[in-house]
Formats: C-alpha cells, structure tokens, sequence
C-alpha cells in the first residue's frame, strides 16, 4: 500500500515546492516594495510572474523589487518543471503503466500451458496459492477484488499472473487460460459459487482436474455431478486436525514441518513416470534417485490406481506410474528432471 501512495506523495511534494515559491515570493516582493502594495496584490503579482503571464510589472517598482522578481521567475521556471513532470509520471506510472502491465500479462497468460487455475484469493485461496508457490508450478489466480491478490503478493513477495474478474463467468476462466489449464481449484466463499465454477470449467476444459471447496457435507454430491474431480470440507479437515492436536500431536508437528511451513527443508509429493522416459520399466535400484538426490520413494500408485507402500528395490516402474516421495523441493525437482518430466516454474 506505501508504494500505491509514492506516486501521489511525489505530487503533494511538488504542489508544495510551487506554492512555496509563489507564496514565499509574494512576501518578498512585499517586503521589499516597502509595502506599498497590499500583500493580497504581492501574492496575485507572484502568481503572474511564476507562471511567466506577464501582465507587465507594478508600478514604482524599486531595484530591489526587480531583484525579487527575478529570482522568482527563475524559481519559478524550476518549480513549475518539476511539477509538470511529477503529474506527467504520476500519469504514466498509474493509468498508462496500469494498462501497460496489464496487456502484459494478458500475453503471458495466454502463452501458458498445462498451468493451474485458482478460483478465488480469500483465506483459503491464500493457502492454495502458498502451497502453488512452494511446489514451483505455474498458476493463475481469480478474484474479483484486486486488493486480495496485492495482499498475497506482499506476503509471499511474488509476482503473481492474475485475473480481476468473477471466476464462475466463462471470460474470466478463458482470460485465465481454463482451455490450456492442467487443473483448477474452485475455493470461493460458498457452495453455490464454486458449484458454478465446477460447471463451467468442465464444460471448457473436459480434461482438467478440478478440485472444489465445499462448505455443506450435504453438497459435496452435486459438485461431484457437476465434474469435480474430488471435493475438499474445510470443516472436516478442521476437525481432523483438532482431533489429531489431542491424540497425536508429534505427528501433527511432523505433518506441519513437511507440509505446511513455508520454506520447509522436506515435502511430500507425487511423480508421475512419462513415456517418453528413458526409465520406463527399469527397477527402483536402476534408477538413480538415490545417487542424485535425498528423497525417499514411499509409495507407488500403478496406473490402475494400486497403492504399494513401501516398495522393493527390485520393482519396476512402468510408464504412467506416480512414485510418491518425500525429500527437498530441489531434489524433487531434480526428480522430475531426471525423468523426463516437463518443469513448470512460475512466471514473474
């Protein structure tokens, strides 16, 4: 918010140089006329001459009045460029620079493929977007009111790509590139807004994942019919973790560090074998994860959507089959590099 008001203070500071000069002048030439002239008429004779009118000096006018007024021409000249030139980039920097940045990443939107959609910058929005950050994937974010995305950009000190507008109408969704989009997360403030958002992302994109925020368990039905993916209760996750603070606490903490604290040194995540890598069906031991990185494969999820937790090094990793694994950030992403699999970092 400080860097919105510099542009206006710059201003306030120039209108305060000229209106010193023209008043002080006025004073001045006041003083030095001897008073021969009321101080109302020094100041509107000091407004003429700073704006270089010239409608011809006063008369009687002393040696030491013309000293005066020549200096205030000079001053004047000076005080009347810089301010000029702080409203031409108060301009520039505000509406014209605005549409500027604006059509700017417009084009960097549109450039994007296979990137994640987030409906909403509110206070779940917010986590979801922490989380985006963290994972180093490209994203978009839609909110209606712009101050939300300032916020989340002050606090997590990014750039973000993002759409003012209303996520459950269709141009917002194209704007932000819903039929490029690998997913999107509908997280608006109730039920019936992300059922919306639900509807018409599967209707411009068939093959996104969409996940949705649901309030009411009892809606939780309708958003899968509408073509959600999966649905995620707030409230239920709430209760989990207030249950698991009593029984389980070292856990919890545990989950916390790898999970949720920004900046943590492990995280969980998944890595999906491409096939076009050239480790396709090679064993575990085969594949270098080890030797390269610090991360540990804690499970497979074969294409048919078996779980093994825990698996061999002798188990060989067909093409289309998720390692899930926990480690650093960077040793996931060296893991997917490895692979083969296309990295996604975040633009700005």
């Amino acid at each position: 918010m400080r860097m919105l008001h510099l542009p206006f203070r710059r201003v306030a500071i120039a209108l305060l140089v000229l209106g010193s000069v023209t008043v002080g002048g006025g004073v001045m030439l006041w003083l030095a006329t001897g008073r021969v002239y009321s101080l109302e008429d020094a100041v509107y004779f000091a407004v003429i001459t700073v704006s270089t009118v010239g409608y011809g000096e006063l008369p009687e006018m002393s040696p030491a009045a013309r000293v005066v007024t020549s200096l205030m021409i000079i001053a004047g000249i000076g005080a009347i460029a810089f301010f000029q030139s702080t409203l031409t980039a108060l301009l520039v920097e505000g509406a014209i620079g605005k549409a500027f940045r604006k059509r700017r990443m417009e084009k960097r939107i549109l450039a994007l493929r296979d990137h994640f959609i987030v409906a909403g910058a509110g206070r779940t929005g917010r986590m979801v977007v922490g989380e985006l950050i963290q994972s180093g994937v490209d994203f978009v974010v839609i909110d209606s009111d712009e101050h939300h995305i300032h916020r989340i950009q002050h606090e997590f000190d990014v750039s973000l790509l993002y759409v003012v507008g209303d996520a459950t109408e269709d141009h917002s969704l194209l704007e932000a590139g819903i039929t490029h989009a690998r997913g999107l997360v509908a997280c608006l403030t109730n039920d019936p807004q992300n059922l919306f958002v639900t509807l018409s992302a599967r209707s411009l994109n068939a093959q996104a994942r969409v996940v949705s925020k649901v309030v009411e368990a009892e809606n939780e039905p309708k958003m899968l019919k509408a073509g959600a993916n999966t649905t995620v209760s707030p409230n239920q996750i709430g209760g989990v973790r207030l249950a698991s603070e009593l029984v389980r606490p070292k856990l919890t903490r545990f989950l916390d560090e790898t999970l949720r604290q920004q900046g943590a040194a492990l995280r969980f995540d998944e890595v999906e074998m491409p096939p076009e890598s050239p480790f396709v069906n090679s064993t575990l031991s085969q594949i270098p994860i080890r030797q390269r990185t610090n991360l540990l494969v804690m499970a497979l999820r074969d294409p048919d959507g078996t779980l093994s937790f825990n698996p061999p090094a002798s188990q060989a990793i067909s093409a289309g089959t998720q390692l899930i694994v926990i480690g650093g950030p960077e040793d996931i992403v060296t893991l997917r590099e490895m692979l083969g699999v296309a990295r996604h970092t975040i633009h700005g």
